[in-house]
This record gives structure tokens, C-alpha cells and sequence, in this order.
């Protein structure tokens, strides 16, 4: 009962309590101050703090300049407007980056455990300039680079999504003459992204321009987040095109480390007017060609990159293999394995120092139509371009080049090419250059020592079984005939282009033909015969056999001195003499016709051969009709040298006759 009674007072007590009138101002107070607070609390007032906390953790002086806010709620928003973050000290740009307005995203309830997680960072017209230091690293290393000691393996922070509005991105490389200046802009992504939050990182849109080892380019496309620069070691993904000068790439692969460009995976297409564009860019001495497509799969490891498996076109002819470049010691180092199905022997023209051959073909450039238009109308005909020693010095080289079937319209009789072309310190050697010609070969050493001025070139050519039907198809003439031909030639020259190195060219040449078969029109022609030549006109042409045919010359200061010149048939004997000019490209020879049959009509004229190797000339040397000589004098003279004798191909069925009787 009187528990029952205590209770009841206590609650009747508690029911009277009221404040008293200091206990009511205290009230009020507190009221006020939470109201005013609340109306007039600044967020700016942690400014200092926040900057002093992203300083010390950079080392780098980071200010907010606009103001400073935060949205509480279920996702905390804290916005920041006109940031910078000063640049390393031993840079020149003051800034590293800047920004008109940051906001973030950020999970409350990590923070109970001193955990940041943002779910986004949204950045208007932020500016952000990468470069490398002197001596290795980039601005984008703070500090030491050292993970602090306290460190743990599981980050404290951690940031999910980057995007981006309206923002630049520069990249300097000093050292490499490399600079890139683009515009970045966050771009969606895919619906099934977007279900994923976790996978949500927009890719940025790409589009900018700088220069590549000095050389201008433009730049567009897509890449990956920036937030995946932030892990190194994880593959970058682009797809860009770039463009420099008539030169296009387009990539599509990945990127490790971008910044330093050192490991990276991707499809590249390439193309461009000249592969000889590509010098400024890649540093590769290239010669020039025609137009040019590429495509294939680029990587790089350190100091070796890798073209794999690419196919293309390089002017009309088709071109695919494997190309690597190791750039770890004094001069790059190109290796190249590389097959033609289908060469077209114009494209070959800039091996030779000069312009690609055009023939109106729509695969030239502007430039190397008008070369070839201007070559056209030289007299000339040797290549004069010099070769740039510089180039030739610049990296070192081993290539073989295989092209299963030639395209040569004007020279027919090629079939085929084998070359290695090696490069070392300025040494040029192609060891060997192989022609497949007219069902024979022609087998050449070349080397060209370019290490100092002029090039000093050396060429040994050894012809093996070319067959004369083969060498003369376009020829109405020529069918039916038979023989093989063979020959040694031997040149040293001086000079910086193909005119000039043959223009002072020391050496030998012979070539000679065993047993065979030619038109009898041909040798009736030949001798001026016009009673047989009608003949043979107006009914059937026939063969004549061929006891043998040569041409040697001495050559000295580039001219050509004939030491031995005949050809013998059954109808006819030619005997020749005189010389010919590689410096000024002249002709001057005489040969002397002896029909072996007799014809009233025949004039038996020695025959000049003259004009130059573009425009030869071929005329009866009729001042010279008194001066026929002996036959028998001729026939004697037509013994070939020996040195030429192991050349020849005789042909099926016997040993050649050569000279007959007479070269007894």
C-alpha cells in the first residue's frame, strides 16, 4: 500500500516538473546558437586544413581558391571550386593541375573506420600537365615515389568513378622531342556497363595534336578511364588515329605505363605516300616507295618493338612479314623478314636512289609523279639521287626480301627475287641480291662502304643460264630461237648515287653465248643483205644456228673498252669494237657485218652504234664501205676469252663449236 502511494507521488512530481525560468533561458540559448550556427556555418572554414592534409600527402602546395562545400545525406557530396596543384620542383610549369570545379561522392559509413571510398569524382575544365623529370620518372611521381611504412596492402582509399567535362591533358618528353597537347571528355558508357557499377569507369574522348620526335601529329579517339593510369602495371586500353604529315595510324590494343610507352599490345594500320616519311617518326632509314597500307599487330617490350604478321600493299605490289627494331644499343637495330607474292619491279626503284617508277599509276604520290615526269624528260637514264649518308648511318640493318613472281611489263624476262641486304655501322651489303631472269639467274654481291664520303662501292654479278628466247619474248624475232647466256661482272666505283658510282667505275665485263639458235631475218638484217632480208619477209623466216657469241670489256674511270666483241653464225660473223660511257651514258661502237653467203644486194656496211643509253642510235657506217678487211681475218678474230668459256651454257645435246675451225 504504501509502495502504491510512492509511485504514485513520483509521477504526480513529474508531471508537475516544470523548467524554471534560468533552466528556460538555457533552453533558448542553445536553441539560438544551433540556429545560427546552422544559418551562418561555413564550410570554408576547413579549407586550411583540408589544403595543409593534401600538401603533406603530395608534397606538393595544393590550394582551393572558390569555396568549399559538402551535401550531407545518405551519399556526402563535398564540391570544391578553382583548385591547383603546384609541379615538381625541378619543373618550369608552375602547375601540375588545375580545375574550375571538383565534386566528390563519398560513402558515409567507411569513414567510421577511416576508410575513404568515393563513388565519383566529377571534374569541369580541369588542366592536367604530365612531363618527365631529367633524369627518369615524371611529375606525377610525389615525393620519393615510397609507399609510406605505415602503409598496409589494402589501400585506405578508394575511388570507383572519374568524369569528365571539357578538360586538357598535356604531356611533355623533352629528351624525345615529344609533346602532346588533347582535349578530354567522358563519354557514357554501355548499357551493360552501366549495370555494373563496379566496371562503370567512362572511357574519355580523345582529340588533340603535338609532335612525335619533332614531327607534327593530330590525335583522336577513345582511351580508357584516366583513373586506370593510376595502376601502372594494368594494361591501358586506346583507340586512336593519328596523323603526321601524309603519314596515318590507327591503334587499337593496349598501353603499360603510357607515359613511359615502354610495354604496349596493339593492332596497328599504318599508312601513308612514302615509307621514307617515316625516318623523322621511327628513326628508320627507309627508302623511298610509292603510297603505302600496313596492317598488323605492333608490340613493344623495353627496347624492342615488334611489327608481327603484317600485310599491306607498297605501291602495286603486296608485302607482308615480320619486323623488329631494337633501339637498346648506339643505333637501332632493323631485322625484317618479308615476302612479296607479287612485286611490281617499278616499286623497287627507290633501292636504287630513285623515284618510284609511275607509269600514270594511280598508287604514286604528287611528288614522285612529278619526279618521274621530270626523269622522263632527262636524258638521262642511270639514277643520279644521291644516297643520304646520314641515313645510311643512322641504324643498323639485316633483311631478306623474297618475291615469288615480278610484275615488270618493260622487262619481261625477271621472274623472281631473293635479297639479304645487311647494314652495319655505315657498311651496306646485299649478300646476295638474286634475279631469277629468263629462266636463268643473275647473282649479285653488292657492298657499299658509306661510312665516309663518297661511297665506296664494290659489285660482283655472276649471270648463269639466261635464256636468250626468254630474254628477247617480246620480240616476233626472237621465236623460235635458242641459247643460253653467261658472263661475269666485276666494277669498283666511287660516288654518292648509281650515275656517279659507275661513272668512276674500275672493273671488268664479260658475257657470251654458246650454241644456239636465232631468225635468220635477224643476222640478214644485221648484214645488210637486202636481197635475203626480202626474201625471208615475203615467205618463211628460218633458224640459223649460233656458234657463239661474247662481249668483254675493260672498264676504267667509267669507260667501257672493248677487248673482245663477236657473234657467229652459219649465215653471218660480226665483229665489233669500241666503247661505251657509263659517266656520260654514250655509245660508240662499230660492228662489222661478214655475210658468209653471196648476194648482189648486199652492202656489207659496218653498222655505228651510237647515242646514249636512253636514245640509242643504229645507222650504216657508209664511210666506212671501203674498209672491209679480210673474212678470213674475221673469222680468226672470233675466239672468245677464256676466262668467259666457263660461262657458257651450251645448250642440249653437244659441247659449243665456238668460233669453229677458226678458233683453232
Amino acid at each position: 500500500m504504501n509502495g502504491s502511494a510512492s509511485s504514485r507521488n513520483r509521477l504526480y512530481r513529474v508531471r508537475q516538473w516544470r523548467p524554471s525560468r534560468r533552466a528556460g533561458i538555457v533552453l533558448g540559448t542553445l536553441a539560438l546558437v544551433v540556429l545560427v550556427v546552422w544559418l551562418l556555418f561555413d564550410w570554408n572554414w576547413f579549407k586550411p586544413p583540408l589544403e595543409r592534409a593534401v600538401s603533406s600527402a603530395t608534397g606538393r602546395e595544393f590550394r582551393i581558391d572558390g569555396d568549399l562545400d559538402v551535401d550531407l545525406g545518405r551519399t556526402i557530396t563535398v564540391s570544391a571550386d578553382q583548385l591547383r596543384l603546384a609541379n615538381a620542383p625541378w619543373s618550369k610549369e608552375p602547375r601540375m593541375g588545375s580545375a574550375e570545379r571538383v565534386e566528390i561522392d563519398i560513402a558515409p559509413w567507411p569513414l567510421l573506420a577511416l576508410r575513404l571510398r568515393m563513388k565519383e569524382v566529377r571534374a569541369t575544365r580541369a588542366n592536367v600537365w604530365l612531363e618527365t623529370a631529367p633524369r627518369g620518372g615524371g611529375n606525377w611521381v610525389f615525393d620519393d615515389g615510397k609507399p609510406d611504412a605505415a602503409e598496409t596492402d589494402e589501400p585506405r582509399w578508394r575511388l570507383d568513378r572519374l568524369w569528365i567535362e571539357d578538360s586538357r591533358l598535356r604531356f611533355t618528353d623533352a629528351a624525345e622531342k615529344t609533346d602532346i597537347d588533347i582535349t578530354l571528355d567522358s563519354v557514357a558508357p554501355e548499357a551493360a556497363q552501366r549495370a555494373q557499377p563496379a566496371q562503370a569507369a567512362a572511357p574519355v574522348a580523345v582529340k588533340g595534336r603535338g609532335h612525335w620526335r619533332g614531327a607534327a601529329f593530330r590525335l583522336e579517339g577513345q582511351a580508357a578511364s584516366p583513373l586506370a593510369l593510376a595502376d601502372s602495371d594494368t594494361p591501358y586500353r586506346i583507340d586512336l588515329d593519328a596523323r603526321a604529315g601524309a603519314t596515318r595510324a590507327s591503334a587499337s590494343g593496349t598501353l603499360t605505363n603510357p607515359f613511359r610507352l615502354q610495354t604496349f599490345d596493339v593492332q596497328m594500320q599504318l599508312a601513308g605516300k612514302d615509307l621514307e616519311d617515316l625516318y623523322p617518326l621511327l628513326g628508320l632509314a627507309l627508302p623511298p616507295s610509292p603510297p603505302y597500307r600496313l596492317d598488323g599487330r605492333l608490340r613493344r617490350n623495353g627496347d624492342v618493338w615488334r611489327y608481327d604478321g603484317f600485310k599491306g600493299v607498297v605501291g602495286d605490289s603486296d608485302l607482308a612479314g615480320d619486323v623488329q627494331v631494337d633501339v637498346s644499343g648506339a643505333r637501332p637495330m632493323f631485322t625484317a623478314q618479308l615476302l612479296s607474292r607479287r612485286l611490281d619491279f617499278d616499286d623497287l626503284a627507290g633501292f636504287l636512289g630513285a623515284p618510284p617508277s609511275t607509269g600514270g599509276k594511280e598508287t604514286a604520290n604528287a611528288e614522285q609523279k612529278a619526279e618521274a615526269a621530270k626523269r622522263a624528260a632527262s636524258p638521262r637514264l642511270l639514277p643520279d639521287t644521291p644516297y643520304d649518308l646520314t641515313k645510311l648511318n643512322a641504324m643498323d640493318a639485316d633483311v631478306r626480301w623474297r618475291a615469288e613472281r615480278i610484275h615488270a611489263p618493260k622487262l619481261p624476262m625477271i621472274d623472281d627475287m631473293d635479297a639479304h641486304l645487311l647494314l652495319d655501322g655505315g657498311v651496306l651489303r646485299l649478300e646476295p641480291l638474286n634475279f631469277g631472269v629468263a629462266g636463268g639467274d643473275v647473282r649479285s654481291t653488292i657492298r657499299m662502304d658509306a661510312r665516309k664520303q663518297p661511297i665506296d662501292t664494290r659489285a660482283r654479278i655472276a649471270v648463269r643460264g639466261v635464256e636468250l628466247p626468254k630474254l628477247l619474248a617480246q620480240a616476233e624475232l626472237a621465236q623460235g630461237a635458242a641459247g643460253r647466256i653467261g658472263g661475269d661482272i666485276s666494277l669498283h666505283g666511287r660516288g654518292d648515287s648509281i650515275a656517279a658510282i659507275l661513272g668512276s667505275a674500275d672493273g671488268d665485263v664479260g658475257l657470251g653465248m654458246g650454241r644456239g639458235r636465232i631468225s635468220n631475218l635477224v643476222m640478214e638484217l644485221a648484214g645488210l643483205d637486202i636481197a635475203e632480208s626480202l626474201k625471208f619477209l615475203l615467205t618463211k623466216d628460218r633458224q640459223v644456228p649460233i656458234r657463239c657469241a661474247f662481249a668483254d670489256f675493260g672498264v676504267q674511270d667509267g669507260l667501257m673498252t672493248s677487248r673482245a666483241l663477236a657473234f657467229d653464225s652459219t649465215d653471218t660473223i660480226i665483229v665489233g669494237e669500241g666503247t661505251i660511257n657509263l659517266e656520260d651514258e654514250s655509245l660508240d661502237l662499230l660492228l662489222r657485218p661478214r655475210p658468209k653467203d653471196r648476194s648482189i644486194l648486199s652492202l656489207r656496211s659496218p653498222l655505228r652504234v651510237g647515242g646514249t643509253f636512253k636514245d640509242p642510235s643504229f645507222r650504216p657506217d657508209f664511210a666506212a664501205l671501203g674498209l672491209r678487211g679480210a673474212v678470213a681475218l674475221a673469222l680468226a678474230s672470233i675466239t672468245p676469252p677464256a676466262a668467259l668459256l666457263a660461262t657458257f651454257e651450251t645448250g642440249p645435246g653437244e659441247d659449243s663449236d665456238c668460233g669453229g675451225k677458226y678458233a683453232r
